[in-house]
This record gives C-alpha cells, structure tokens and sequence, in this order.
C-alpha cells in the first residue's frame, strides 16, 4: 500500500502543476464552460485551438488520480483491521479530488475568478498534507513524541507557513498569469502584496531556524531531518521568488515555484507529525 501512497502524493503535487501549466499557457478558458467542454460537447474541437487541448489535458489527468486514489483506499480496506487510520484517510484523498474537480469547474463558470482559483491551490495543498499523513501512518519506525516547547513551534510553523501559501496565491492573483487575457484579477498592487508574502516567508525562515536549534538541543533527530528539509524547501523557494520577482515572472520560474509550493506544504506536515508520538 505505501507505493499507493506515494502515487497519491506524487499525483496531487504533480496536478497542481499542470494546473498552474494551464494557466500560465493562457489556457484558463481553453473549454469555456463545464462539465462540458463547449455548450455541445464535452470534447474540445479545432477551433478552440491548442489552448482547448491543454484545458481539456489537464481535466482527463483528475481521472488519472481518482484511479489512484480508489486503489490506495480498496488497499486500505483489504487491511482495515491493522490500518483504520489508513481507510479514513485514503477516504478523506479520494473525496477532496472530485471536490477538486468540482471546484475547478466553477472556476472556469465564474470566469477564472482569481480568489476561487487560489482557493483551488490551495486545496491541492491541503490534500497534499493528508497524503503526506497517509505516508507517515503506514511507514517508518516508531518514534517518541517532542517536548512541549518543540511541539507548539512546529505548530506555530505549521499556521505561519499556510498564511504563506495563502499570501502567494494573493500574489499571483494580483499579478500577470491570469489563465486568459480577459480574466479580471484582484485589484491589489502586486508590489505590495509581493512584499507582505516576503515578510511573512522570512518570519517563516526564522522560526523553522529556532525549530533546527531546539530540535538539535533536544536531540529530535527526526524533527531535526524535517525541519532540514523544510528550511532547504525555504530556500530554494525564496531564490525562485525573488529570481521571478526581478525578471518579470517568466512562466517556467512560476511553474517551479508551484511545485515548491507542492514540497512546502508537504513539508510543514511532515515537520508537525515529527513532533508526535508514533
């Protein structure tokens, strides 16, 4: 079952990024409506060009993970009596991909509203971090929980870390990239809200820093290897960041920032459930 965990977390980070694909193509409204592709069918024809093709791509990719994740969650049930805890969580993955789906189409019914289109990452992000549970449920050695101290910062990270993710889909929203040259964006200035997102990305370094330091004193060597990994995550986002910031957002450089923004929320759940008891 933990190869079926690993495709679900491979999945769900990999169609967050081809779903960046589609927008950063200019793709957005590639099939203008849903569930349908156009008002006749549910398939794209030429006239909608390649931009229709990779709209059209990136939907049939949701069957891809439903397949999987239906997999991971009959695996589950096979070994319901050692792994509950599994069952309810593959249930949660295997749920939130059709809600994704749903949520997908009113963004294209609501004309690539750009707060519903965050909304749609960072649910990806979410589903994301119950894969990452998942993994941590069904594999490893067993392992003490952290000192109380450890544990509040990780989950004062852990809060501090999601207001980032939030703060860079306010970014992108305010900023170019919309998924289609008529799409309205947030009104915000997208210098201002650049530099919000850095402030609270620096408060972010900062406070995986003291989690580095405290899982060290402590010897939490587990901690000590997310918290490693969650502040090499951090800075080879803040590069990307600042690298796109001062080339005026080309789209490759986004499309490797959304898949930090993948490895970031894996990482802040990985941090957390270091600090627990398994």
């Amino acid at each position: 079952m933990v190869p079926l965990a690993w495709a679900n977390l491979v999945a769900n980070i990999a169609i967050a990024i081809t779903g960046g694909a589609v927008r950063l193509t200019g793709s957005g409204l590639g099939c203008p409506t849903w569930p349908r592709c156009t008002d006749e069918s549910y398939l794209p024809h030429s006239a909608l060009g390649v931009h229709g093709a990779i709209e059209f791509g990136n939907r049939m990719l949701t069957y891809v993970l439903v397949v999987i994740a239906v997999a991971c969650w009959l695996a589950a049930r096979d070994r319901a009596a050692e792994h509950s805890r599994a069952v309810r969580l593959s249930t949660i993955i295997a749920l939130g991909i059709p809600a994704q789906a749903v949520l997908g189409g009113i963004t294209v019914l609501t004309d690539l509203n750009p707060w519903i289109v965050g909304l749609h990452l960072l649910v990806s992000m979410a589903i994301v971090g119950v894969c990452v549970v998942l993994l941590d449920h069904l594999r490893g050695p067993s392992r003490e929980g952290a000192p109380t101290g450890a544990s509040r910062l990780a989950a004062m990270l852990f809060v501090v870390g999601w207001v980032v993710l939030y703060l860079g889909t306010v970014v992108t929203g305010s900023g170019p990239h919309s998924g289609d040259l008529e799409s309205r964006r947030t009104g915000l200035d997208p210098q201002v809200m650049s530099h919000v997102h850095a402030w609270a990305v620096y408060v972010l370094v900062a406070l995986t820093v003291g989690l580095l330091w405290t899982a060290q004193r402590t010897n939490q060597r587990v901690l000590l290897r997310a918290a490693a990994a969650l502040l090499g995550v951090e800075l080879l986002q803040g590069t990307i960041g600042f690298w796109q910031y001062f080339t005026d957002l080309p789209e490759l450089l986004v499309g490797f920032h959304m898949l930090g923004a993948g490895l970031t929320s894996a990482a802040l759940t990985w941090v957390v459930l270091s600090t627990r008891p398994r």
